[in-house]
């Protein structure tokens, strides 16, 4: 399979953020969106219309949280043209992992501090809210706090996860049908299921429905965290657990490339690309580095 066409698409957080475009290999480096005050976090790709999607975490900020309404979400052409405003800004809190599922023709997106999983069209309509895990002075708690979010639409289900305190062990897996029933609160959802708990800080995720495997980062403390994750759904329940990589540099961003057999995968404090055959657990390579702070992470399939 020809995959020399194929590319990377990179959140870069620093005084003016970025989004960067780079070969597969890490070379060919292009800024596609530059000059950004809000910071950025989840990106994803709708390759049939060619859109690439990104959202925000805020400006203001207090360490790592963002407490105000300024989340939003854009996209643009590959080429970084055409930039658009798809969800306003203040439409939610802060914007994490964001993912674009093909056969439900839908964004979904996790709200950290604003402690929710949301969705809409890729035009922005019809916004709604998935899940809320809290409301008010909740937001303090970060078990409350939404991360990272998948897609199995085959299945019917969606995953996200709650990272807890830094390095606190806290956080766990949750899954939920797709279809919220008609005149459900997202905030008494009776159907969720706790897949995995007591995790250093999951982060982001990704679903191979190829295999009924959930793969995901964590940045929290080693032996467990710093770490790229994968385990197998069998039965209702996330089994066969494996590290896949560890020794990382608070692990954000991933993306997989399935029929190539690798992921990548972005270290927040460390600046680096990183990629692994997934039929070698334990090897990584460097593709690319910064000086920066690397989070969100797509593949992008030409």
């Amino acid at each position: 399979m020809d995959q020399s066409s194929d590319r990377l698409i990179v959140l870069s957080l620093g005084l003016k953020s970025c989004v960067l475009s780079m070969a597969t290999d890490g070379s060919d480096v292009r800024v596609l969106v530059d000059g950004l005050d809000s910071k950025p976090d989840g990106v994803s790709i709708d390759h049939a219309r060619r859109h690439i999607f990104y959202s925000f975490m805020g400006v203001t900020r207090d360490g790592e949280d963002f407490w105000e309404n300024e989340g939003y979400i854009e996209r643009c052409n590959y080429d970084g043209s055409d930039r658009q405003v798809v969800v306003p800004l203040g439409s939610f809190v802060t914007g994490k992992q964001l993912v674009f599922n093909d056969a439900m023709q839908r964004l979904y997106w996790c709200d950290r501090e604003g402690m929710a999983v949301l969705s809409c069209r890729p035009d922005g309509s019809d916004l709604r809210t998935e899940v809320r895990t809290g409301s008010g002075q909740d937001k303090l708690d970060p078990r409350n706090h939404c991360v990272g979010v998948a897609v199995d639409a085959k299945g019917g289900y969606l995953y996200w996860t709650l990272k807890g305190k830094p390095n606190g062990c806290e956080g766990r897996i949750m899954r939920m049908p797709l279809q919220l029933p008609p005149g459900a609160d997202p905030a008494r959802r009776t159907d969720l299921e706790t897949l995995l708990d007591g995790l250093p800080e999951p982060i982001d995720l990704e679903w191979d429905e190829t295999t009924d495997s959930l793969y995901w980062t964590d940045r929290g403390d080693p032996p467990a965290g710093n770490t790229l994750n994968r385990a197998k759904l069998r039965d209702g329940k996330l089994v066969d657990h494996e590290i896949l990589l560890s020794n990382l540099n608070e692990a954000i961003g991933l993306a997989l490339d399935l029929p190539g057999r690798r992921a990548f995968v972005t270290e927040l404090v460390g600046g680096n690309v990183r990629m692994m055959n997934l039929d070698r657990p334990g090897e990584s390579t460097v593709i690319y580095h910064t000086k920066g702070r690397l989070v969100g992470l797509a593949y992008l399939r030409a």
